[in-house]
């Protein structure tokens, strides 16, 4: 699933050939993963796209309220979440057209922005101007931005494993399983750990790790696991770069132990048995089965 660096990538290249150009028509062809698709058509063309944004792995796109009845309703936002596949990016009407594209957004100069998507687990939903600030405050703090004092206390005296809070979309948004695990990685945290058995400093060095890891993966344009792309279709470099996520039973970059892979909170989490030593009263994680792809 594309996490926070990911969709930073695509939503930094979308910023660079979208602001300022104008929906004239949408075509879609399926429509399970958007919640109002006759409404995607009815109210989109004529408005003008003003911004691009991030909202932890969703990308908003800030529209124009147009002019004429039809948009008496003001300014709109397409909101759209990439799922585990998904893939957005602007396109000449002439070139092939990938498959598995469900959604067409014809620009006044003839490019098509075009939503792909093999799983169909992304969404796609109209949110009205009015609603945007309620749908942001239903998710988590953005990582790169909260403050020690704030990332302390969301996480100070829970008890839940550190890796389950860490993937919790309405404490932190954007970091998925990636970054959970190589963030836990740099800051020599167990997954399995409870947050209540965190003292200060492991929450500080914890914050850093995250900030540094997120920073990083977003200079490298993200982690290509599988299918992902930045909006020009280039894969990112980060992968190169992991140093717990996908490695087990390769040797551990600070002291040479194998990596192992377990499951926490229902998700394959790869740590240091040496680095991030386990809790003592904790279950002995069981094996995950292998990731696909």
């Amino acid at each position: 699933m594309p996490e926070l660096p990911e969709v930073e990538t695509i939503v930094r290249g979308l910023r660079t050939v979208l602001p300022g150009h104008t929906i004239v028509s949408v075509r879609l062809g399926k429509t399970d993963f958007i919640e109002d698709p006759a409404a995607l058509a009815e109210l989109l063309p004529g408005r003008r796209i003003e911004r691009v944004e991030r909202l932890g792995k969703f990308i908003q796109l800030q529209l124009s309220a147009g002019s004429g009845a039809k948009h008496a309703d003001g300014q709109m936002n397409l909101v759209i979440h990439l799922g585990m596949t998904g893939w957005l990016g602007v396109r000449r009407p002439e070139d092939p057209v990938a498959p598995h594209t469900h959604a067409f957004f014809e620009l006044e100069d003839g490019r098509e922005l075009r939503y792909t998507d093999i799983r169909r687990f992304g969404q796609i939903r109209l949110v009205h101007g009015g609603n945007m600030a309620a749908f942001s405050e239903r998710l988590g703090k953005e990582p790169l931005e909260i403050s020690a004092s704030e990332f302390h206390a969301r996480l100070a005296g829970r008890r839940a494993r550190i890796k389950a809070l860490l993937l919790d979309q309405s404490i932190f948004r954007g970091i998925g399983n990636i970054y959970a695990d190589e963030s836990l990685w740099q800051a020599r945290i167990h997954p399995a750990r409870l947050a209540a058995r965190l003292n200060s400093a492991d929450l500080a060095r914890l914050r850093k790790a995250i900030r540094r890891i997120l920073q990083h993966a977003i200079e490298d344009r993200g982690s290509s696991i599988s299918n992902f792309v930045d909006a020009e279709g280039q894969p990112g470099e980060y992968q190169q770069r992991h140093r717990a996520y996908g490695r087990e039973g390769k040797p551990c970059f600070r002291c040479g132990s194998k990596i192992r892979r377990g499951s926490v909170a229902g998700r394959s989490s790869y740590f240091c048995p040496r680095c991030q030593p386990a809790p003592r009263r904790a279950r002995a994680m069981r094996n995950a089965p292998k990731p696909r792809g």
